[in-house]
């Protein structure tokens, strides 16, 4: 499978998943500007925007259950740290449901990682996204990685 930017591929697409294809672009912009000083929680409203605030539940790669507000606190972190890109593998849109699948490569100190990502939005009646599911294939981590997550609850 030859892999292309989304940028090079959003054209391609209409309805809820060019909305999934824009939250991307979005999110790659806010993570490259994360690294500018005052980065802060209030940088992510361009995603705000796009999600179901109140509603919004994302369940992460270990199971981790994060509402909005908890999502914005771990996406600040991570980014102020991190240099991340993706790829663009392929996206099904099924009625409220859309799947996206990357390539994303990221950069921590001097511990890099590259995974397979499928991301599964759900959205809501007026389109925002009130749902997230993220599906990884990775090598297994180093444990230091792993320090982002204390505190974070795990669902069973």
């Amino acid at each position: 499978m030859v892999l292309r930017e989304v940028s090079d591929v959003i054209g391609n697409y209409s309805g809820l998943a060019r909305k999934v294809l824009e939250y991307s672009l979005i999110m790659k912009r806010l993570v490259d500007s994360a690294k500018e000083p005052g980065f802060c929680a209030r940088n992510w409203a361009p995603l705000a925007e796009r999600v179901s605030v109140d509603e919004f539940e994302r369940v992460g790669n270990f199971k981790e259950v994060m509402n909005w507000n908890d999502y914005v606190e771990f996406l600040t972190q991570w980014a102020m740290s991190s240099d991340w890109e993706c790829s663009f593998r392929r996206i099904t849109e099924q009625e409220d449901v859309v799947f996206l699948e990357l390539e994303e490569r990221s950069r921590i100190g001097d511990y890099r990682s590259v995974v397979n990502s499928l991301s599964v939005y759900e959205f809501d009646s007026s389109g925002k996204i009130r749902h997230l599911d993220i599906y990884l294939q990775m090598a297994l981590p180093e444990a230091g990685m792993l320090k982002s997550y204390e505190g974070v609850s795990i669902s069973g």
